[in-house]
């Protein structure tokens, strides 16, 4: 036996789609329904445990046997939900992490386990089975009924006269629905092998599941919780929503306060016209609005503030030991192969400006709402600075959080071999204050001469380094900054004439992408590759990951010019035909490779005890004695595949997770 394909059918009373698997797992009601199988690519057998059938000795052995391959789409879902199986009935087949690591010890080694969806995502592909299967175009495709399948058989039912008042639905319930669901565990694995069948030629790099192995540890681990923190962080959201719309109500007069037609047509008749109550716009009005008005879109920025909900998803998603698991999704990003945020979304938590915020954090840990109350204007911004503070190192550790300095302007130098910005970096300085002394031609200090031109200088920076004009500087928010439109185009024209290289890189890249697709043929430019090959668009990285791109073709853009078209998920998350350049695809590049730095990263520190990660960030749980030079001194090793690249960490320790 070399490998096992895999698909389970559960029952669960935790939704999953709130929780998450970890907690999905940890209720007294979950079980395993059907067990589909199929070894060495042979016949799929499927195991009714619902129904009193037992899964073979040799299968439950080899689901620890690291010779032999777990294949499932998201197989994460298969091993946690298998790791909970064998724990409770066959303690004597289950098999967990070489660590000392207690956080670790009830899941499944994942080493042995490899997943369909990180292969698809790799070439590419959609991150459903049922999406894949239909782009690949394969014989067996996922049968549709099995959304209202798991509905019947995997969620609790709602009791009524008619079924009896039964909280969840049985196989004896429906006998024929049953031997459907079975059909529809079956397909499962033919649709998870024939993707395995048509990706064969393009394997997965061992690297690339060390990464997911490293991954899939990070998220087992999880990060803990001080739940004190988030009960009275809900609660006192509550009080204070109340409170504000009571404020509202009184000067008002309204019967919601919170809708948006009564509060525009309040502010229209005490003379405010107001089409939008975003958050811009009303940042505007407050600036001419009168007392009164000014007054009730001051309560309602603060009954806008959802800082609630990521308290409120940490409370679904903790497990028994107060930690969160499963926050991370590899290759999630299938463009660049980046992680995503799962759950509590540790990727888009509000930042923290506050002082005093170990002040704040310690009143709502204790909840002496009063002390806070007379202390902080702003409840609801108070609370959703604090929203990072709830994740904390456990017991007699710390945290230390560590990231890299500008990591995506040091590897498009880098790159590019733009000189003068690899200098900056090598001298430790201020890459907003040189780029606008290069744009400018003059001096600029941070906190002294031209120091003005510094935001100029980053905002440029921010905005027009994959190819960005005037547009992208207005949506970057250059207006607002207090710069005129006058000297938007004019800004453009600086930055792009201070960094001839990476302008070069961007129509080198153009070019390269142009010729592979038009004549098939390879192509290289500043150490990136581009290769096309069965239908399939490759950028082969330093690193010796390469992106994916789906049935390439020329097209033609809105300016009547010729750009490069390809298949995969867009802005409106289905599969269509998206349009790049040469810029874009420099974009993809440049954050491939900051990736491949921080993964380079997370493994030389995979000794270390890594909770999170966030973009260009790695939080590390460890012991009172290590300290944030060794850390940084790891961080900041140069990949070899990159010799020459200046990286630069900044760490920190703390009792609890902020933004330093």
């Amino acid at each position: 036996m070399k490998k096992i394909s895999i698909d389970i059918e559960t029952f669960s009373d935790v939704d999953l789609n709130k929780c998450g698997v970890y907690k999905y797992t940890e209720s007294d009601k979950f079980e395993i329904l059907l067990f589909g199988y199929s070894v060495d690519g042979g016949e799929i057998c499927v195991i009714d445990l619902a129904c009193g059938e037992t899964i073979p000795d040799e299968i439950l052995k080899a689901l620890t046997d690291e010779k032999v391959t777990k294949w499932a789409f998201n197989a994460s879902f298969e091993r946690i939900c298998l790791s909970k199986y064998l724990r409770t009935n066959y303690p004597q087949y289950f098999k967990s992490y070489n660590s000392d690591d207690i956080a670790l010890k009830r899941y499944l080694n994942p080493t042995s386990w490899k997943c369909t969806m990180v292969w698809s995502a790799y070439m590419g592909l959609p991150l459903s089975l049922k999406a894949v299967g239909e782009v690949l175009k394969l014989s067996e495709q996922k049968m549709d009924e099995g959304k209202a399948l798991i509905r019947y058989f995997s969620v609790p039912c709602k009791p009524t006269k008619a079924n009896g008042n039964r909280m969840r639905n049985l196989p004896e319930d429906d006998i024929d629905k049953w031997e459907t669901f079975k059909a529809y565990n079956k397909r499962d694995v033919e649709v998870e092998m024939g993707i395995q069948k048509k990706l064969c030629n393009f394997p997965v790099p061992n690297f690339i599941w060390e990464e997911y192995w490293l991954d899939q540890e990070i998220n087992d681990r999880g990060i803990a919780l001080d739940m004190e923190v988030v009960a009275n962080a809900i609660t006192l959201d509550e009080v204070t929503k109340e409170k504000l719309k009571s404020l509202m109500q009184n000067i008002t007069d309204l019967e919601n306060p919170n809708s948006v037609a009564q509060i525009k047509e309040w502010l229209c008749n005490n003379g405010v016209e107001v089409e939008s109550l975003g958050k811009k716009e009303v940042k505007e009005l407050l600036k001419t609005a009168p007392p009164e008005p000014a007054a009730v879109l001051e309560l309602r920025q603060q009954l806008a503030k959802s800082s609630v909900k990521k308290y409120q998803a940490m409370q679904n998603a903790v497990c028994e030991d107060n930690r969160a698991r499963g926050m991370f999704q590899f290759y999630g990003a299938n463009r660049t192969g980046r992680f995503s945020g799962r759950l509590i979304q540790l990727q888009n938590l509000p930042q923290n400006h506050m002082p005093d915020l170990e002040q704040a954090r310690e009143l709502v840990r204790t909840g002496n709402f009063k002390a806070l109350e007379m202390l902080y204007d702003d409840i609801p911004d108070t609370l959703s600075q604090l929203i990072r503070t709830a994740f904390v190192p456990r017991k007699g550790m710390k945290f230390i959080v560590s990231d890299f300095s500008a990591i995506e302007a040091r590897v498009i130098a880098h790159i590019a071999d733009e000189a003068w910005r690899t200098e900056v970096f090598k001298n430790g300085g201020d890459i907003y204050c040189a780029s606008a002394s290069q744009m400018f031609q003059c001096k600029v200090e941070k906190h002294g001469e031209n120091a003005h031109l510094r935001q100029k200088g980053k905002i440029a920076e921010l905005a027009l380094g994959y190819g960005g004009a005037v547009g992208a500087l207005k949506a970057m928010g250059a207006i607002e900054m207090g710069l005129s439109e006058d000297e938007l185009q004019p800004l453009v024209d600086s930055w792009r004439n201070a960094n001839p290289n990476i302008v070069k890189l961007w129509w080198d890249v153009d070019r390269c992408v142009k010729e592979t697709v038009k004549k098939r043929t390879v192509t290289q430019t500043d150490g990136i590759k581009f290769i096309y090959q069965s239908g399939m668009l490759f950028i082969h990285l330093p690193s010796g990951r390469r992106l994916s791109y789906v049935k390439p073709r020329i097209g033609e853009n809105k300016f009547s010019g010729e750009s490069v078209t390809y298949e995969g998920t867009g802005s409106t998350k289905k599969w269509e035909r998206i349009e790049s350049y040469g810029p874009k695809f420099v974009e993809n590049i440049v954050q491939a490779i900051s990736r491949d730095i921080l993964c380079y990263a997370m493994k030389t520190l995979s000794k270390c005890f890594i909770v999170g990660h966030v973009h260009d960030e790695i939080i590390i749980e460890c012991s009172e004695n290590t300290t944030v030079e060794e850390i940084c001194n790891q961080m900041e090793k140069t990949p070899p595949w990159l010799p020459g690249l200046l990286l630069q960490a900044d760490s920190y320790e703390t009792k609890f997770y902020k933004k330093d």
